[in-house]
């Protein structure tokens, strides 16, 4: 490396002597190459002070740029040096990313030694633009502007390998963020599943000795309505009165534009259900939407086309009971999200039946009555803050109002509850996943425990797990509006 500079300051030395259109000052040049590489020159020039001077001027100019050039070189050298330390920290990172050390949040080319390195290259930049400024001495102009080039260059290969390993470091994070998820999901399916297998003290059919619910179990597959594919919403489950007289099992697939209720079977036990025997099929003709629930052996449901409620005996098809719910919209007004013609939807728990449902002085709110199962009276009703064309639906257990919505095609999420009992309201996240996009007709059987839900066709049943008193935690009450508990006032109906 040290005849290189030497043969360029050589070159540079006469270079002002032979420039084109100066006079012909050099008369004779002898040069030639010693064994270790060295240059040597003789040049005879005029006996003249100012030219010698020039020279002079010229040789201590190079001087100080073979100087620089020879820092610049070692820098480089160190350079050098510091980025095989950091293909070693690469190397580390690379380890510690493989063992899932999600600590480390820094790219490697954000430390100090990269930042010194970043410094000296721009320090080099400046004092080559303040050479190249301040030299004009003819010889020196290529130099510099190679050495500008080197120096820039560097600064480049700098910037890109940065950019680069951030990129490569921040797709690296994402993928294991992705495998985290997806480690939490299965971790939460491995819960799900255990908790079915051991649900933990058994809670009494048809009793509230608990603090509310904690937890969903992952869907159930019966089977696929009756119907057929075509049926896509409907509704079925088991009598949800607390105590009921028999084991029946009941289905109701609407027809296939989704509104009409028409005909229902009804199977006398789980075995007969799943192999389509020894069962009964009714036929009605006036039923509206897949709001019905069954209670003691009574079959309730929205009157098509009206606000009308219906009851319809069991034991022989008989319609009861006919009475308008009064206020409550229909014809598809404030319906559930995604479940068209639910306007009105019947729920059974162990606290008697109601009936969910919208006004226009709720202005869509979400509304829920008691109901005297007799004579479809209203007892007393509870105004809820949800929209409820918001909502994917709802259900009751232990006089306890919870509220689904959806949070993708395949899982829902008991984000609300309503406690009729205290008046008041709390948010909670209970996720429920399912089989198809669309929930219909969800219902709660209290002898079981359970969830049966009408879902794109299909029969699906949940088993829900309750916190037992001495887990209960007290929930942060939701600000409720005004009017929250509204006691039902005596209306007059009109005749069906």
């Amino acid at each position: 490396m040290q005849s290189d500079p030497a043969l360029l300051a050589s070159f540079l030395l006469l270079l002002p002597l032979v420039l084109p259109g100066q006079p012909q000052l050099v008369r004779n040049v002898l040069n030639s190459m010693d064994e270790n590489g060295t240059f040597q020159c003789v040049v005879h020039l005029p006996n003249n002070s100012i030219f010698l001077q020039q020279l002079e001027q010229l040789q201590s100019t190079l001087q100080e740029l073979i100087s620089k050039y020879e820092q610049e070189l070692s820098r480089a050298k160190e350079y050098v040096h510091v980025i095989e330390d950091q293909d070693s920290q690469t190397l580390e990172l690379s380890h510690m990313l493989e063992s899932r050390n999600l600590g480390v949040t820094v790219s490697q080319y954000d430390n100090p030694a990269f930042n010194l390195l970043r410094l000296e290259l721009e320090g080099a930049q400046e004092l080559a633009a303040q050479l190249k400024a301040n030299g004009g001495v003819s010889g020196a102009t290529d130099l510099l502007h190679q050495l500008q080039n080197q120096v820039t260059n560097a600064s480049l290969t700098l910037k890109l390998l940065v950019d680069s390993d951030r990129q490569s470091f921040h797709a690296l994070r994402e993928e294991v963020d992705i495998l985290e998820g997806q480690l939490s999901e299965c971790e939460r399916e491995k819960e799900q599943e255990q908790s079915s297998r051991h649900p933990g003290p058994l809670l009494a059919p048809g009793s509230c000795a608990h603090g509310g619910l904690q937890k969903v179990s992952r869907p159930l597959v019966v089977k696929l309505n009756w119907r057929g594919l075509s049926s896509k919403a409907g509704a079925w489950g088991r009598d949800s009165a607390p105590s009921p007289a028999s084991s029946l099992y009941w289905v109701a697939p609407l027809r296939a534009d989704g509104r009409y209720f028409d005909y229902y079977r009804l199977h006398k036990s789980y075995g007969d259900l799943v192999l389509l025997k020894h069962y009964e099929q009714w036929k009605m003709g006036y039923g509206d939407g897949s709001g019905n629930t069954v209670y003691k052996n009574f079959m309730y449901f929205n009157y098509y086309n009206t606000r009308d409620m219906a009851k319809v005996d069991l034991s022989s098809n008989n319609l009861v009971l006919r009475r308008p719910l009064p206020g409550a919209t229909y014809n598809n007004r404030f319906s559930y999200a995604f479940a068209p013609w639910t306007d009105i939807d019947f729920a059974g728990d162990e606290k008697g039946l109601w009936v969910l449902y919208a006004t226009e002085e709720s202005k869509g709110n979400l509304v829920v009555s008691l109901l005297n199962d007799s004579t479809l009276e209203v007892e007393q009703t509870w105004y809820t803050s949800q929209y409820k064309p918001a909502l994917s639906g709802a259900f009751m257990a232990c006089g306890v109002l919870y509220a689904l919505r959806s949070l993708s095609t395949r899982q829902e999420e008991i984000f609300y509850a309503y406690d009729t009992t205290t008046g008041q309201e709390h948010h909670l996240s209970i996720l429920l996943d399912k089989m198809l996009e669309t929930l219909h007709g969800i219902n709660y059987c209290p002898w079981d425990h359970r969830l049966y839900v009408y879902n794109d066709g299909f029969l699906i049943n949940y088993d829900l797990t309750f916190l037992t008193l001495k887990q209960k935690v007290p929930s942060s009450p939701m600000k409720r509006p005004s009017g929250a508990l509204v006691p039902s006032k005596p209306i007059k109906f009109n005749k069906p």
